[in-house]
């Protein structure tokens, strides 16, 4: 009878299935790059007609989120979907991918990558390393913070205490903040409790689902320290060389496929979550001309010493500086005004 029958959920992996371990840095319930995560496994196991399957593995539970490359490289992880400027702690090149501030949107990142030299210098930095990195996801600007008062000169942030990550510290730090170093598991609690008087979380999606509307705190805007990031799936190179070549080609096609959905996604997403954020009383401000260009300048200087003591971050980050700068004159003359 049909009822009788068994659901496919209930057989488990069909005999011959391969399944993948993978360890995501993002929580599957976040909107953006937690559903990226979803979706991605989503669609390797349709493309593989079920025969590849990818098991999710909640942040934390192996190795904390940051270690998950020393992991995959000590066989402790199989996969792994990541941030890539995680990876700036091993070498600093892959802040070019994640963490320049006044760096490309998502979709001037997204042209570097595929059509430019991003993916090939992306590729080889990961391979010195012994892993094999696939760009597999594209997130948008992160917000620019939430603040207990209001920052609207350079004397503001004289002695505050903000939470900022990678070269936005050193930009903060050279306005007269201080930063502390903090996980963002922590930065909600923190905040709340008067110990940190601001900084970065994510994007207004994301903060706005972990609650931070109920801090009662004014959110500023742009998120000038990351307009966009470079999201990574990692396996260490000689599993990934023991894949069949149409197991590895299903993967990187639903990479591909990941930035697409993350491209479409992320503009409405976003908009959606800052008329939630206006209705729960959220008052939301925009980063006055000054402190842009104290950032910018700033930014500018952390980037060229980076740059001076390491050749690699220079030639990727002039590269993609170069790509960015050839499309600029159709950017302007296309888009309406």
């Amino acid at each position: 009878r049909r009822q009788d029958r068994p659901k496919a959920a209930d057989l488990g992996p069909a005999p011959g299935t391969r399944i993948l371990k993978m360890q995501t840095a993002f929580n599957p319930a976040l909107p953006g790059s937690g559903e990226g995560v979803r979706i991605f496994t989503r669609t390797v196991k349709q493309m593989s007609g079920g025969t590849l399957g990818i098991k999710i593995i909640e942040p934390g539970r192996i190795c904390p989120t940051p270690d998950m490359l020393d992991a995959i490289v000590a066989g402790d992880l199989e996969a792994a979907f990541t941030w890539s400027g995680y990876a700036a702690a091993k070498a600093p090149v892959f802040g070019v991918f994640a963490t320049i501030p006044f760096g490309p949107g998502p979709e001037d990142m997204t042209s570097w990558m595929l059509e430019g030299d991003g993916g090939r210098i992306h590729r080889d930095a990961y391979e010195k390393l012994g892993v094999t990195g696939i760009p597999c996801g594209v997130q948008g600007g992160k917000g620019g913070g939430w603040y207990r008062g209001d920052f609207n000169t350079v004397a503001d942030f004289k002695g505050q205490r903000l939470r900022f990550g990678r070269f936005a510290a050193e930009v903060v730090t050279r306005l007269g903040a201080t930063v502390v170093p903090m996980p963002p598991g922590e930065f909600f609690y923190q905040l709340q409790q008067g110990k940190v008087d601001g900084g970065e979380m994510s994007t207004p999606a994301i903060d706005a689902s972990l609650g931070f509307d109920k801090l009662g705190l004014p959110y500023y805007m742009p998120g000038w320290q990351q307009p966009s990031a470079v999201l990574d799936f990692l396996m260490r190179k000689d599993k990934w060389e023991q894949l069949p070549l149409a197991q590895r080609a299903q993967i990187e096609t639903a990479c591909r496929a990941n930035i697409v959905w993350m491209l479409s996604r992320s503009p409405n997403v976003q908009g959606i979550a800052l008329e939630k954020l206006r209705e729960s009383g959220v008052v939301i401000k925009q980063w006055s001309p000054e402190l842009l260009a104290a950032f910018r300048m700033h930014a500018n200087t952390v980037l060229r010493e980076q740059a001076a003591r390491d050749p690699d971050f220079a030639a990727a980050l002039a590269n993609q500086r170069a790509f960015i700068a050839q499309g600029a004159s159709w950017r302007s003359l296309s888009r309406l005004p």
